[in-house]
């Protein structure tokens, strides 16, 4: 199961994750995109500077990533 991104969200800012156990729970967590963008920036991850602002600050849409995934889904 993928309930979404920790690290790119589409849609809703935060974290999508799943709880496991007799049932499967889709949850959310907000956190601080400012500080994960720093944090990622002092890294040595090539083009975290890129990354940090084209994924973490400014993320593209769900409408976006949905046109992206249809372009190349299988058929």
């Amino acid at each position: 199961m993928n309930a979404g991104s920790v690290g790119m969200p589409f849609g809703e800012s935060g974290a999508d994750w799943l709880l496991l156990g007799p049932a499967v729970q889709l949850q959310h967590t907000s956190y601080d995109f400012t500080r994960a963008a720093e944090r990622i920036q002092d890294t040595n991850y090539p083009q975290a500077q890129d990354f940090a602002e084209r994924y973490v600050l400014q993320p593209p849409s769900e409408g976006e990533m949905l046109e992206v995934f249809t372009r190349v889904e299988l058929r």
